[in-house]
């Protein structure tokens, strides 16, 4: 991301392109979810390069494709699971992974998990592969305490940020250097989030019951 985006030059821009291909492939008729995914792949195919430690790297490559995949919809089970209004049966999660892997498949992840005990399972095999690097480090501190911000939302995103952060498993904080504070995540993170998410929502869509 660092050596191929402009985040940092146009972070609401990047999330604002991220927000479109997920509302298109999650929301819109089959011909706009192809012409997203279409999209992607075209860009991705300009996303090619030489990793710091000497391994080359393409963002077309289904192996690297299949991690952000299930990275993506693991987390927002889990973001669902802590801040959603209403809980999801097994049989719903298993549902929203099989629905995800057929978006997965379009872009090129070969035989994406189908169902949570998959999804659990291919991040598992992925852990031993996973490198901290001084571009992730510095995308975290960017992103989380640098923001480009004015002074009167920063507490706003800061306890966004801090939820994001409270899904994260240990295992994934530690080489981030992310706090690990579940007493104050429970008593102050997450009931402060659901207040604010809940308020987002209403701002969003006003007309749909929550």
């Amino acid at each position: 991301m660092a050596s191929h985006s402009d985040f940092k030059a146009d972070p609401w821009g990047r999330l604002q392109r991220t927000a479109d291909f997920l509302a298109a492939t999650t929301f819109g008729p089959e011909s706009e979810s192809q012409r997203a995914i279409d999209l992607v792949k075209r860009v991705h195919v300009r996303v090619v390069g030489t990793a710091d430690d000497g391994r080359p790297y393409s963002a077309n490559d289904p192996h690297l494709l299949k991690w952000v995949h299930i990275a993506e919809v693991d987390s927002f089970l889990a973001a669902h699971k802590k801040f959603g209004e209403v809980e999801l049966s097994d049989e719903q999660r298993d549902g929203y992974v099989l629905d995800m892997s057929r978006i997965a498949s379009a872009l090129g992840v070969i035989d994406p998990p189908r169902s949570v005990a998959e999804l659990k399972e291919e991040i598992s095999s992925y852990r031993n592969e996973l490198r901290t690097s001084d571009a992730a480090l510095d995308a975290a501190k960017y992103l989380l305490i640098t923001p480009p911000l004015p002074a009167l939302v920063r507490p706003a995103y800061q306890l966004l940020g801090a939820a994001a952060v409270s899904v994260l498993p240990i295992w994934a904080r530690l080489p981030l250097r992310l706090p690990w504070l579940p007493l104050s995540e429970r008593a102050i993170v997450r009931p402060a989030a659901n207040t604010l998410t809940k308020t987002l929502r209403w701002a969003l869509a006003p007309d749909l019951p929550y």
